[in-house]
């Protein structure tokens, strides 16, 4: 039989043919040698065996029925086969060796089947030559389309990836808690990676080092599945022994789990947990330190986890570690800093009678730092007290230490017991010299929250219970707001000030009447600032929260910060003190006026031997005597008329000698043979406290004596009083 080189091809072709299974054996059996990477998955393997018998058998049937190469149709899912391998991770070299090695057997058992057909050479080398030009021209027209279509796809890929990377920067890491960045996570991976994400966080992780080998104790903080059962429970313990659970609930992984080695190990892995359900084990890892691990799962998906999917994983982890570092450390300065604010803040207000008191701190909201806010209650000599409301602008460690420094100042000053606007003229000088040394530090300081300039604010009252009077004064601080008894509250006008470190500038003080049950609020500027409303706004909204009936100030404060806050937490520091006034009246203050005469000192001692037994105090006479007579005579000595002796009867009973000199009295030792010097000593042994307090014109001496405690001594024959005057 005579052949034409298309007529031996076509022949060659249909002999082949019915032996095109045992063909596509062969070509499976090399690729498997010679391509594992087209074998390593179960659903590429499938694939490749697709591509490998369709391919065969379309080219058997072009050559059979003499079809011209480029008629001759790659198979119709061919494309997407090779976007599949473009999606898995495949490189494209793995396909086109995989083409040619199928060229290569398919020539092969054709050529073996020409010298069966025929013995004459001349058809057999033109078919030859035409079956390589054929066979060539189809394996360049299909590698060709696959390639372009393998980098289309792999573009493809790359910019999904680089869109979700890029979607995870924004969308992980909003706020700083570490539960919500964790679930933002998980929210994330669940849209466009998985079908079920957990997010676990070692509990007793320090931050600063890698856990070690062991049972591990991890928090569950997070966790989202897409589908209508969480991944195979089976499955799951199988693999590592752990099956879904609440969230922020303990559990611990066993050492040599899949996650305790990623966790030990920092390393991410792939896992197939069946047929139709694969996971991905991705560390949490910041700064050098394992946090966590997060854990992907696909269930019942055709698809199981490539390391292209393991690449992006860990772009989206390892951004949503740095956010859950960052909210970590800040929770811990956060909590560090309020710690060191509330330790700072009074535990208690003082037992006085001048007012009743209510307070209360709010720190900013979380996603803000501690601010510098304060409130404190400070007992003064004479039955009043002090309130003072302040805040250091900034936030953080370094506002709440500022604050203490201020506070602790402020304290020192109100025990020296000066009027408002001068305690604020040193505390002004104190934040000065506190800006100036930490601006001498600011080269030297690394850390975001360096010492410089400060910035603060002060609001300081001095309520008289006996004069019912308020004496205030205000540097750069927002007005206090007041209510008569049965009246309307308002705002105080005081005289402007201006914020404290300055310098050079002012303050004036003001004084107010305050009746009996008057209310007056102090408070900073996060209270009335809150956001959705202004400042005249806020100090409406507070006077009408102060005009609503309540059973006590801690429900009126609660009913202010309910008026005024937001539900969550405010968006800056609040310190808010409620003072309702009290007033001493007739029966508990008795006054004298005394003349400059060393004989007044005996009058003086009778009126108040009588006093005191009008007030049942009889066994206060002879140290209160004593006390008197020494603050008497020393008026008498060095001061200046007019003279004025005090007696108020409270929780203590108080003795105050006011004169118009200067001159401030100090105690000392007295020498053996010194007459006098033992008098302010004798005062200070007696009584619990005294002092010296300066007015515009003129000084008091106080001395505060306790009513509860027994007479100190029952005769003069106890003490040594030689060469104190007045006492005989």
């Amino acid at each position: 039989m005579d052949f034409t080189a298309d007529s031996l091809l076509s022949r060659a072709a249909h002999e082949l043919s019915p032996r095109a299974d045992e063909l596509i054996r062969d070509v499976e059996r090399c690729l498997w040698r010679e391509v594992p990477e087209l074998w390593d998955e179960p659903d590429i393997a499938q694939m490749t065996r697709e591509s490998v018998a369709e391919h065969v058998i379309s080219l058997l049937f072009g050559i059979e029925h003499d079809i011209e190469p480029r008629r001759i149709d790659p198979p119709a899912g061919d494309t997407e086969r090779v976007r599949r391998l473009a999606q898995r991770g495949k490189p494209v070299t793995a396909m086109l060796r995989a083409f040619r090695l199928a060229q290569g057997l398919l020539l092969d058992r054709l050529l073996e089947e020409l010298p069966r057909l025929t013995s004459d050479a001349e058809p057999i080398n033109a078919a030859t030559r035409k079956l390589i030009a054929l066979s060539t021209e189809y394996m360049d027209r299909t590698s060709e389309t696959g390639v372009l279509a393998f980098q289309e796809e792999r573009d493809r890929q790359v910019q999904w990836r680089l869109s979700v990377v890029n979607e995870a920067s924004v969308r992980v890491g909003t706020t700083l808690d570490i539960a919500r960045t964790a679930q933002e996570l998980a929210d994330l991976a669940t849209e466009h990676l998985a079908d079920a994400v957990t997010v676990d966080l070692l509990d007793t992780s320090s931050g600063e080092e890698p856990p070690a080998k062991g049972t591990l104790v991890v928090r569950r903080v997070a966790q989202r599945s897409v589908m209508d059962g969480y991944p195979e429970t089976a499955n799951l313990e199988a693999i590592y022994g752990e099956s879904s659970m609440p969230p922020q609930q303990l559990h611990r992984y066993p050492d040599g789990s899949p996650p305790a080695r990623a966790l030990v190990t920092g390393q991410p892995s792939r896992h197939h947990l069946g047929p139709s359900a694969s996971m991905l084990l991705v560390p949490l890892c910041a700064r050098g330190t394992t946090l966590g691990v997060a854990q992907f799962f696909r269930h019942h998906k055709p698809d199981a986890y490539g390391d292209e999917d393991l690449l992006l994983a860990q772009e989206i982890a390892a951004r949503a570690a740095v956010a859950v570092d960052n909210a970590r450390r800040y929770t811990h300065a956060r909590a560090t800093a309020l710690t060191l604010q509330r330790s700072l803040l009074p535990r208690s207000a003082p037992v006085q009678s001048a007012v009743e008191v209510a307070c209360r701190y709010l720190p900013a909201a979380a996603e803000l730092a501690v601010g510098g806010d304060w409130y404190d209650v400070i007992q003064l000599s004479g039955a009043r007290v002090a309130l003072v409301v302040g805040g250091v602008v900034g936030h953080g460690i370094q506002a709440a230490a500022t604050m203490g420094r201020l506070r602790t100042a402020v304290r020192t000053l109100a025990d020296i017991d000066l009027p408002p606007d001068e305690l604020l003229t040193h505390l002004d000088d104190v934040v000065i010299r506190l800006s100036a040394e930490g601006s001498s530090e600011v080269s030297a300081q690394t850390d975001t929250e360096s010492a410089g300039d400060i910035g603060a604010t002060c609001l300081y009252a001095v309520y008289d219970p006996v004069a019912s009077c308020c004496t205030l004064a205000r540097a750069g601080h927002v007005l206090p707001t007041v209510m008569p008894r049965d009246g309307t509250a308002d705002t105080l006008e005081l005289p402007a000030g201006p914020p404290l470190g300055l310098g050079g500038l002012p303050f004036e003080s003001a004084e107010i009447d305050l009746p009996e049950g008057s209310l007056i609020a102090l408070y900073t500027d996060g209270l009335i600032e809150a956001l959705g409303h202004d400042i005249e706004a806020g100090l409406t909204q507070l006077r009408q929260a102060l005009a609503q009936s309540s059973t006590s100030l801690e429900a009126t404060c609660d009913t202010i910060l309910e008026a005024l806050l937001p539900a969550d937490r405010p968006h800056d520091d609040v310190a808010l003190l409620l003072a309702r006034t009290h007033t001493l009246g007739d029966s508990q203050v008795a006054t004298w006026d005394v003349d400059a005469d060393p004989a007044e000192v005996a009058r003086v001692r009778a009126s108040v031997s009588e006093q005191l037994t009008t007030w049942g105090l009889e066994e206060l006479d002879f140290t209160t005597e004593l006390v008197v007579s020494e603050l008497v005579t020393n008026a008498i000595r060095y001061g200046r008329p007019p003279i004025q002796l005090r007696l108020i009867h409270d929780r203590t009973l108080m003795c105050e000698v006011a004169d118009a000199g200067n001159t401030t009295p100090h105690l000392r030792r007295a020498r053996v043979f010194d007459e006098g010097g033992r008098g302010l000593f004798l005062v200070a042994q007696l009584a619990e406290h005294w002092g010296t307090r300066h007015a515009r014109r003129g000084k008091t001496v106080w001395a505060e004596c306790a009513t509860d405690t027994p007479e100190l001594f029952s005769d003069a024959a106890a003490l040594d009083l030689e060469g104190i005057p007045g006492v005989v």
